[in-house]
């Protein structure tokens, strides 16, 4: 009997909530009372065999890992792909509908009821449009749109920490003090890496990009959009002049620390609203465009997954701490706040009360698909480029990127050094509260879990 073929499908399923929505990705709670362009979940499904993979790339900031879980018992339920076969990520816009409470942006429950729904129908639609097909990994550099944002700064200014109370050593994102900016603390991954995935007759089913970059946000609050990963996916599908139902998708790679909020050039890019994403994400499908007549094309690709949930010790406060935390909160008048220093020290004192509540571990998914002669990792959290960057070097068997906010979010995981460093994505909230040491044994497992995978290549 000949082997089934190799067979993949794409679809995507309108996501965009309505308007009076909470959008989280803030300090605070926005609510949406613009549409600027939709929101979608998009998903490809690969079968080779017995193995199906469904990959499926969601237009929102996070999704938590007991939100995704249900979602995806309920795609094993409907499909039969099994829970460890399915990849779910956050493309990490912040102007989205809210399914987790972040610092004091709020979920939203309706949208977060129906979520779910959505992406279980963007994973049907994409089985039942499955059809023999084959597979090319590219790559392109794109440094040029990347910064990393956390600096260090010179003499005259003292980065405030507002859970230790103790100066940090760098800057996150220095608005306001910008003439004391003295350089960027880290390299970024320049890597723009994609999969691509044509029928047999050579019409294109879907495409799944990788590029490091946190978001652009050049939007007012109150606004729903796709952001430059929307951009990106349109403009490509517009040069290649696509069939109807081809799906192109950007995933977010290692970018915790990176962003394209350029404070020693604020004339590099146009400052009218959608301008600054509208730019980068039509250069990036450009670069795309121009490498696909360059990639090699693969018939029958092996597909092979494997999945760990990771545990990881939990940084709580100390008792110290929390008396002078819930000081703080007693006096604090949350529904009017401003986002100063006095007001960065509330957000955070009533994190550390909330904090305590957690349970004493936390879980991180990490995952790696093997397809062909290329593997795409996945890591339930906000990476620095560091990891990727890591990863990459030491991941030489093929093409790989790292897929990130996926099976889940446990926010923040900075390497060791730079926790110590300080900065906003090391400051102690339920957002980043991981011991120093998780991100270099999450990143060991992922990388064992690939070598698994890529022990014949």
């Amino acid at each position: 009997m000949s082997t089934p073929p190799f067979c993949a499908g794409a679809a995507q399923v309108k996501t965009t909530p309505p308007l009076g929505t909470r959008i989280n990705g803030d300090f605070v709670t926005h609510y949406a009372n613009f549409i600027h362009d939709d929101l979608y979940a998009k998903a490809l499904v690969l079968q080779n065999g017995e193995v199906t993979v469904a990959m499926v790339v969601v237009d929102i900031c996070i999704m938590p890992k007991d939100f995704l879980d249900q979602t995806k018992v309920e795609i094993e339920k409907v499909t039969g792909i099994p829970f460890a076969h399915i990849l779910i990520s956050s493309t990490h816009t912040h102007a989205a509908g809210s399914v987790a409470d972040v610092h004091l942006g709020s979920t939203d429950p309706a949208y977060a009821k129906k979520l779910p729904g959505l992406i279980v129908s963007a994973v049907q639609q994409a089985i039942a449009k499955m059809r023999p097909a084959t597979i090319g990994f590219g790559s392109v550099a794109a440094p040029e749109h990347l910064l990393c944002r956390r600096y260090e700064m010179a003499e005259g200014y003292t980065p405030f920490n507002p859970v230790t109370g103790e100066p940090d050593q760098i800057k996150t994102n220095p608005f306001g003090v910008e003439d004391f900016i003295v350089k960027g603390i880290a390299p970024t991954d320049p890597e723009l890496g994609y999969l691509a995935v044509k029928d047999m007759d050579g019409q294109w089913i879907g495409l799944l990009a990788n590029y490091s970059l946190h978001y652009v946000g050049d939007w007012e609050n109150g606004t729903i959009s796709a952001d430059y990963f929307g951009v990106f996916a349109a403009q490509l599908t517009e040069k290649i002049q696509a069939p109807a139902g081809f799906v192109c998708m950007m995933s977010n790679g290692t970018s915790g620390d990176v962003n394209i909020w350029d404070f020693k050039d604020s004339e590099r890019y146009p400052k009218a609203y959608f301008e600054k994403s509208k730019l980068i994400g039509t250069d990036l499908a450009d670069k795309v465009f121009q490498d696909l007549p360059g990639i090699s094309w693969q018939e029958n690709p092996q597909l092979s997954v494997l999945y760990h949930e990771t545990e990881i010790d939990v940084v709580k406060p100390s008792p110290e701490h929390l008396l002078s935390a819930s000081q703080i909160v007693s006096a604090a008048h949350y529904e009017d706040i401003v986002i100063d220093q006095d007001g960065l020290r509330q957000i955070y004192a009533r994190e550390q009360l909330l904090l305590n509540e957690f349970p004493d571990k936390g879980i991180c998914p990490v995952q790696a698909i093997r397809i062909g002669h290329g593997v795409i990792g996945a890591l339930a959290g906000e990476f620095f480029s560091e990891t990727g960057l890591y990863l990459k070097e030491n991941i030489t068997q093929g093409p790989y990127f790292t897929i990130t906010m996926a099976n889940g979010n446990v926010g923040y995981v900075p390497p060791a050094a730079e926790i110590a460093k300080g900065g906003y994505e090391t400051w102690r909230c339920r957002y980043s509260c991981l011991v120093p040491g998780a991100e270099k044994a999450i990143r060991e497992k992922l990388l064992s879990l690939v070598q698994q995978l890529t022990v014949d290549m």
